[in-house]
């Protein structure tokens, strides 16, 4: 199973970091107002950054540095 660290556009051009293991199911989640409480009410979301991975741990090492990055340094990752 893979393994997803992923960086979401809100719509008040905020940044969210997150990871899982479905990013179709997690997307969905986030859209409809069901994912983390950082992106409820600040929807819909765009999937604008997505590394993968082979498991949990590296995914989350990545998520863990990611959010210590500032928002230029996350913006530099932006597909």
């Amino acid at each position: 199973m893979k393994c997803y660290t992923y960086i979401i556009k809100c719509k008040d051009d905020s940044l969210y970091t997150g990871w899982t293991n479905n990013i179709e199911k997690r997307m969905k989640a986030h859209n409809d107002g069901t994912g983390a409480k950082y992106t409820r009410g600040r929807g819909p979301v765009t999937l604008v950054h997505l590394e993968v991975f082979d498991t949990k741990e590296e995914a989350m090492r990545r998520e863990a540095a990611i959010k210590k990055l500032s928002k230029k340094e996350k913006l530099l990752l932006v597909d």
